[in-house]
């Protein structure tokens, strides 16, 4: 995880008060005091309390939903069950232990217990981040393949969840090894990967890190996403108002989902690097706690923003609720299956061809009825005589047939 820590190794520079009860701790191998006040460890605990509650009730409620009802079980909710897991593996081997050693005001499971929190901690991380990245570019790919995406085709995404997994695992495993290591961070409540030994070893290691496990994944987020944001204004040929009124809700989604990525992990990705090459002192324990915390409201965060803001997830959540069957609406085909070469036996090319292909990836994020093929004396029109409806559904193709001659 990236966060401003405060290790053994830089004991002797950064807080003697930490450092003191840390190496009680590190040499008897029992629990250490941390250097907050007891109000603070209790807003820590309060704060923790809250967000290990809410990530496990959210992150449950989409695998039930997902083990529930057949319908979700898509390739593209696969991943985003994969993004739960993890997130809920946060909750249960993380959140617990740091909200017990804030309740008490000491680290409670030894040297080899913050060792395991940290490695096991880092990994779901990342997973999380990897598979927000993978995530990002599934939906970039099948919007602009040129081909119908295959619903019952899981090839494609389990090889990313596996590299997630495996992506993660290169980086979490070094510190185990020697390359860094994991230990206590900012006022002792949590343990991580040690940000502030002034080493080769452990500089290289936190330079990898920011770069491969923080920078790539928000690059590879930003391009795919803007790339269809950019294809869904071109769109604005077909349909002026039902154009804007897409544009505006996908523009929406995709600032949400960067400004919580950048709210949840920017911040420790700041604190690392002021810790590691700024000088001894400048980050204090109470305000490397902060990052901590941010990160792990992505928990919480992620499960309603990728979850219950889908609106085939939140209809089976409302038939959970009301213990019934979804409604129709609900039943469509994923977002992810967008035909967006459905009508490949329309003849001619061009600009009113490309706004065809752009009226279907206009779909992002609503289901899309399968389109019939068509053959050459057919040609597609948009009904524009109905204004969008309020609820969303989706958008009526009419097909025009021409007689030749």
């Amino acid at each position: 995880m990236i966060v401003s820590n405060v290790s053994l190794s830089g004991c002797a520079d950064f807080n003697s008060a930490l450092c003191a009860g840390a190496g009680e701790g590190h040499l008897g191998g029992g629990s250490y005091r941390t250097a907050l006040t007891p109000t603070g460890n209790l807003v820590v605990a309060v704060c923790l309390g809250f967000i290990g509650t809410f990530g496990l009730i959210n992150n449950l409620l989409v695998l039930v939903l997902f083990c529930r009802y057949k319908m979700l079980r898509s390739p593209i909710n696969l991943l985003l069950m994969n993004i739960s897991i993890s997130d809920l593996l946060v909750c249960v081997l993380g959140t617990p232990f740091s909200f017990a050693a804030s309740t008490q005001g000491r680290w409670l499971i030894g040297e080899r217990g913050c060792v395991w929190y940290g490695f096991a901690n880092s990994l779901c991380g990342i997973v999380s981040l990897i598979s927000l990245a993978v995530l990002s570019y599934e939906r970039y790919s099948t919007m602009m393949a040129p081909t119908e995406a295959d619903s019952s085709n899981y090839r494609k995404i389990s090889l990313g969840i596996i590299m997630s997994w495996a992506y993660s695992l290169i980086w979490t495993l070094p510190p185990l090894f020697g390359w860094s290591h994991y230990g206590p961070e900012g006022p002792g409540t949590t343990c991580s990967v040690d940000w502030t030994a002034k080493t080769a070893n452990n500089i290289s290691y936190i330079i990898c890190l920011f770069i491969f496990c923080l920078i790539v994944p928000f690059l590879v987020i930003v391009f795919c996403y803007g790339k269809l944001l950019s294809a869904i204004r071109q769109v604005s040929g077909i349909n002026a108002s039902m154009s804007r009124k897409r544009e505006q809700r996908v523009l929406f989604m995709v600032v949400i989902m960067v400004m919580c990525y950048l709210i949840c992990w920017l911040p420790y990705g700041i604190m690392a690097l002021l810790a590691t090459f700024g000088p001894p002192g400048l980050v204090t324990p109470e305000a490397s706690i902060i990052p901590s915390v941010l990160a792990k409201t992505s928990t919480v965060i992620n499960p309603v923003i990728y979850v219950f803001m889908n609106k085939q997830f939140y209809r089976c959540f409302q038939a959970l609720l009301q213990c019934e069957a979804p409604r129709r609406g609900s039943s469509l085909k994923s977002s992810s299956k967008v035909p967006t070469k459905a009508m490949r036996g329309i003849a001619g090319t061009g600009p009113r061809r490309t706004n065809e292909f752009l009226f279907m990836v206009a779909s992002l994020g609503q289901p899309a009825a399968t389109v019939p093929r068509l053959g050459l004396s057919c040609e597609p029109t948009i009904d524009i005589t109905k204004a969008p409806s309020s609820d969303n559904k989706p958008v009526v193709v009419s097909l025009v047939a021409h007689r030749d001659g």
